[in-house]
């Protein structure tokens, strides 16, 4: 599960405040966890963002659960 978000999730120092974004984009992990959990399908997230694929979102998911297991280890 690692490979799959290490290679869409990027994070650089200078861009949205080092946040943790999607492929080198100014999209955040936050961003689509935050649609997500606000009720967006990821049919919605996706039409909203065409630049985003549904590989993307899972990263974000994957990203999400491997911070959550390193927080509870």
């Amino acid at each position: 599960m690692n490979e799959q978000w290490q290679s869409r999730i990027t994070i650089e120092p200078g861009k949205r405040s080092g946040q943790p974004c999607i492929r080198n984009m100014r999209i955040t992990v936050q961003d689509v966890l935050e649609y997500l959990a606000g009720g967006m399908t990821v049919e919605e997230v996706l039409d909203d963002f065409p630049e985003l694929t549904e590989e993307d979102v899972r990263a974000c998911l994957a990203f999400a659960a491997d911070r959550e297991r390193r927080l509870r280890g």
